[in-house]
This record gives structure tokens, C-alpha cells and sequence, in this order.
């Protein structure tokens, strides 16, 4: 369930718009409600309540909100959580439900941007798309620029243009989780003189990959840059290798972590961009008979697999990054763009801004927070929040594992 992300962004959290030259896009009319004064990223919980507020927002705006989801294989997030998260928040604000349409590109890039076309057509004042690629994003912000329309980039951020906004979790943040993560592993699991090897993700197509790339290696080496040069030692621990995985790809990652660990047979702690690359490495340890809770891993997006991992002592932790918080966030911030009104810092409390060398612009962004997931907090995070369900989980660790965790 990688939340598989082309081409997004480099993020900075706690940049408020005003540290951004006086760049907010704007809505370009008087609202005629206010902005509750306590809308931050920190209002939204899996109980929707907080979105009841926004109500005479709602009331006080105008036009359509088009959503545009990428499609229905990559991940099953956007069927399972995304969707029904969307719609579910839109209800709670208030919406009718003439005033909202949520669409799945199904994978077509020629789709993604005819939607946001007829949604253009239909009176949409704002739109809320995850784009294919950056082509798409690009195109779409085009449309929207040229008809008015003020467009949330969901997920994968879009770099050109104006009057567009991110919303997604601090990709720098789930690296850092990531780093100190795994730091922690290495004391719990008693693993001396830790020799590292380093599973970057997809760094050659995914800037996202560049930043969780950087969270962690300042954690570990003091150092942002990645990858990283063998050799490295900081705070007791050694750099044996850190390759990138292309495109993300478990298989390849699979090969290069098989050849390195031939090569060099003392790499006892390995870092991993998310749990699928972990999941690679993990079998191939279990194929040269390393037992549980020898070699730490590390991931991100709370995967059944990756949570599995965990509680058989295969993968210190994940990241896990809550979808409902993500939903209504957007459209939160929807709502205060389609009433014209200013969204306040406490919810754009960022920016994002393109890789070093590319082409666009910074935008303002909702940059939510991120949270490792262990054994210890799993239950009352993606079991509790129904990402991971237990009975799958159990099923596939055994109840034993379950029982033992406190999970049941």
C-alpha cells in the first residue's frame, strides 16, 4: 500500500505564508463569514467532529468543489480511505450534495485533465486533484489559472503557476522519524558496532524520496545529503553503502541489498525508505537465516505487511501517515478558498518548493504530522483508526503474535 508519490516536493514546515513574500494566493473578494479562529492542522480527528464548525463557511461560498483522485491500482488508498474520508468530510462541513463531486482518473492522464474540465464547466471555484504526474498537475493548473478556479494539489505537489496550494504530511519529518526510528532500534535490539547499509527510495523519479532521504541521513550522519558516501561514521555508527532503489522498486531493491550483503557480510542495521523496500530486505535476510530482532529495518506507510513485520521483530517501525487527516484538510481549506476568505497560518503552515535545478514555483502547503509506528503505539494508531485491520493483521502474524503484542 506504497502512497506512491512521482514527482512531489521538497516541504519546510513552519513557514507561515507571511515568510513567503506576501505570495498567498488569494481569492480576490470579501468573505462574508469568518475563518475560525482556531482552523489548524491540529483541529482534524478521526471522529470528522472538528469539520461541523466550518458550516457557515460552507454556507458563505460559492461554486463547486471538483475532487480528482489519480486511480484505483497504484494504491488502494485512494478506494479504501481517500474517497469515503472526502466525502465523509464534506458532509460533516455541510456540503449538499450538489456542491461537491469526487472523480478517480483510473490511471489516464488524458481522464485527470478532461475531468478537471468538465468540472471547470460545471462551476467548480475550486479544485482538489491528485495528479498523475507533472505533466498532468501542470496542465490542470493551467486550466484552473485561466478560468479563476483556485486548485489544491492533494498529495503530490504542483509547482507552477499561482493560486495553488499543497496539502500533504512533512516529508522531511517522516525522514527524521524514520532516522531516529531506527537510532532507537539499534540500542533496543543491542545490535554493537553498527554497520549500515542504506535503501534509498526512488530518488532517480520521486523528489519525495530526496526528502525522506534527507530527514534521516541528518539524523544518522549529521548530514542531509543523499546518498550518502561509504565509509561515513557518526555517533557510533559506520556507512558500509546507500543506493538508491529506482523507481521505487521492491524488486530492484531486492537485487542491490542481495549483492551488498554478499559483499560485505559485517552490515548488521539497515534503513529503508518505506515498507516495501523493507519487506525486500527482509526476506532476503530471512533466506540467509538471520533471526528476529538481529538486523533492524526500517519503513514508511504502515503497510499490513510492514505492520506484520513489526510484531514478528523483522522492522522497528513505520511511519504512518493518517489519510483522514489528510481529507479533511483539504477540505477545510477548500472551504475557505471557495468563501474567498484567507486561509489562516495555523492551517497553511508551510511551503513547498521544487527539487534544486528543476523549473516552478514555491507554494504555500498544509504540511501535517507524521507518526512512527511501533509495537508499542500500534494498537492505538492504525489498528484503532482501521488502516491495518486487526483480523488481517492476526491472520497473517498468528494470534500468538497478536496476544502477546496485546492486540486481540
Amino acid at each position: 500500500m506504497r502512497f506512491f508519490r512521482l514527482f512531489p516536493a521538497f516541504v519546510s514546515a513552519g513557514l507561515v505564508l507571511a515568510a513567503c513574500g506576501g505570495s498567498t494566493p488569494s481569492g480576490g473578494a470579501t468573505p462574508s463569514a469568518s475563518v475560525p479562529s482556531d482552523l489548524s492542522i491540529k483541529s482534524f480527528t478521526a471522529d470528522f467532529s472538528y469539520m461541523a464548525n466550518l458550516k457557515s463557511l460552507v454556507s458563505a461560498g460559492h461554486g463547486k468543489v471538483g475532487v480528482i483522485l489519480p486511480d484505483t491500482t497504484s494504491s488502494t488508498r485512494y478506494v479504501d480511505f481517500d474517497a469515503p474520508y472526502l466525502k465523509k468530510a464534506f458532509d460533516t462541513a455541510g456540503f449538499s450534495s450538489s456542491d461537491y463531486k469526487i472523480d478517480n482518473a483510473n490511471g489516464n492522464d488524458q481522464t485527470e485533465v478532461a475531468l478537471a474540465q468538465a468540472d471547470i464547466s460545471a462551476g467548480a471555484s475550486v479544485l482538489i486533484m491528485d495528479p498523475l504526474n507533472s505533466t498532468v498537475g501542470s496542465q490542470i493548473q493551467q486550466l484552473a489559472q485561466q478560468k479563476g478556479v483556485k486548485l489544491i494539489s492533494y498529495d503530490r505537489a504542483t509547482f507552477s503557476g499561482t493560486n495553488t496550494y499543497y496539502v500533504s504530511f512533512d516529508n522531511v519529518q517522516v525522514g527524521t522519524l524514520i532516522g531516529t526510528g531506527f537510532t532507537k532500534c539499534v540500542t533496543d535490539w543491542k545490535v554493537t558496532n553498527p554497520q549500515v547499509f542504506v535503501l534509498d527510495g526512488g530518488e532517480d523519479s520521486d523528489p519525495n524520496a530526496v526528502s525522506f532521504a534527507q530527514g534521516y541521513n541528518q539524523v544518522l550522519w549529521g548530514d542531509k545529503t543523499t546518498p550518502q558516501k561509504p565509509g561515513k561514521t557518526n555517533n557510533g555508527l559506520t556507512l558500509v553503502g546507500d543506493q538508491v532503489a529506482p523507481g521505487w522498486d521492491n524488486t530492484k531493491g531486492a537485487t542491490i541489498f542481495q549483492q551488498q550483503f554478499t559483499a560485505h557480510q559485517n552490515i548488521n542495521a539497515t534503513v529503508e525508505a518505506n515498507d516495501g523496500l523493507a519487506n525486500a530486505v527482509i526476506q532476503v535476510l530471512k533466506n540467509k537465516g538471520v533471526k528476529a530482532n538481529k538486523i533492524p529495518t526500517t519503513g514508511q506507510d504502515a503497510t499490513l505487511q510492514g505492520m506484520a513485520n513489526v510484531l514478528t521483530g523483522f522492522q522497528c517501525g513505520s511511519v504512518y501517515k493518517a489519510v483522514y487527516l489528510e481529507a479533511q484538510a483539504a477540505v477545510a481549506l477548500a472551504t475557505v478558498l471557495r468563501a474567498n476568505a484567507t486561509p489562516p497560518p495555523a492551517l497553511v503552515n508551510g511551503n513547498t518548493s521544487p527539487p534544486s535545478g528543476q523549473q516552478g514555483n514555491q507554494q504555500p502547503a498544509v504540511l501535517l504530522v507524521p507518526i512512527w509506528v511501533d509495537k508499542t503505539n500500534m494498537k492505538d494508531t492504525v489498528l484503532k483508526d482501521n488502516f491495518v485491520k486487526t483480523a488481517d493483521l492476526c491472520s497473517q502474524v498468528t494470534a500468538a503474535v497478536c496476544t502477546a503484542n496485546g492486540i486481540s
